[in-house]
């Protein structure tokens, strides 16, 4: 097995008696998203090709770092680039990084992704705050759970009703109201396909009415082996593009225009982010009472 527990136990040892950082928040940054890393202090960075058993992103606005560092002193860990289905890795290599953060001692996982909208309220630009999802290759036998299962991440038969924490979906709709930014924050249901081609028109109709408020190529894998092995997940789409519902509708989506629209909103994403981490405490104070 590529991915078994003693190659996760092996990749964390390396990483562990590397560093110094032992990081309760682990961030996985999305397309354009690279940005959520370059404010830590105490930064310390390992690319991906250095550490034993990782995968290479091979996307050209993937980063392929993972930085440790401190945001208002809590120890933190960033993927800059993420592992694809359409990149043809297996999806026990695309989730590779969560079980090593999980065995790290990582609590609270937040993915970010940049996706299409369907929503037709939804205007590009806008953070939509993943409530829950729609897991497309799931339902076709791409699974990260298929296979054998290792009690030792997490019991057979994973419930997902609650994959995104509530409190921690509250805490971001408090923070980002406190910044004012309201107006272009908002909760929704994220669709994921595999991809690399972007929706046929007859198929973003049929996710529309499926429920699905965005649409994107990733983020699933992760949640759901997050949720399997115990952490507490913040998911974060960066709505990049108005998904076509209409033939009339004459323009065409491109990665080069989500990228744009990434760079404009990664920093007042990146302000939300450091606050929420400042914040994470007050969560697990709720929680434990």
């Amino acid at each position: 097995i590529c991915c078994s527990f003693e190659h996760c136990k092996f990749t964390t040892e390396w990483l562990l008696s590397r560093t110094r950082h032992r990081p309760k928040i682990a961030v996985v940054c999305g397309s354009g998203l690279s940005l959520l890393a370059e404010s830590v202090s105490n930064k310390q960075v390992f690319r991906y090709e250095d550490i034993p058993n990782f995968s290479v992103s091979t996307v050209p606005s993937h980063d392929g770092h993972l930085v440790f560092g401190n945001v208002k002193d809590k120890s933190c860990v960033f993927m800059q680039g993420r592992f694809h289905l359409y990149e043809g890795y297996s999806l026990c290599k695309v989730t590779f990084p969560v079980r090593i953060f999980k065995l790290m001692g990582v609590e609270t996982i937040i993915v970010t992704n940049a996706s299409g909208g369907l929503c037709q309220d939804f205007k590009v630009g806008d953070i939509m705050i993943i409530k829950d999802h729609i897991n497309l290759p799931g339902f076709a036998g791409q699974h990260p759970l298929c296979g054998p299962n290792d009690e030792r991440f997490g019991i057979r038969f994973p419930c997902m009703s609650d994959a995104y924490s509530k409190e921690l979906r509250k805490l971001v709709l408090n923070i980002s109201a406190e910044l004012g930014y309201s107006n272009f924050v908002r909760e929704g249901v994220y669709c994921m396909v595999s991809g690399p081609n972007f929706e046929t028109i007859a198929e973003a109709r049929m996710l529309h009415i499926l429920g699905s408020d965005s649409v994107g190529m990733s983020t699933v894998p992760e949640v759901t082996v997050a949720k399997h092995c115990g952490l507490r997940v913040l998911g974060l789409s960066l709505i990049t593009n108005k998904v076509s519902l209409d033939y009339s509708r004459e323009e065409k989506v491109n990665h080069e225009e989500v990228l744009h629209i990434s760079k404009m909103r990664a920093e007042m994403l990146q302000k939300v982010l450091n606050t929420f981490i400042a914040r994470s405490h007050q969560v697990e104070a709720i929680n434990s009472n």
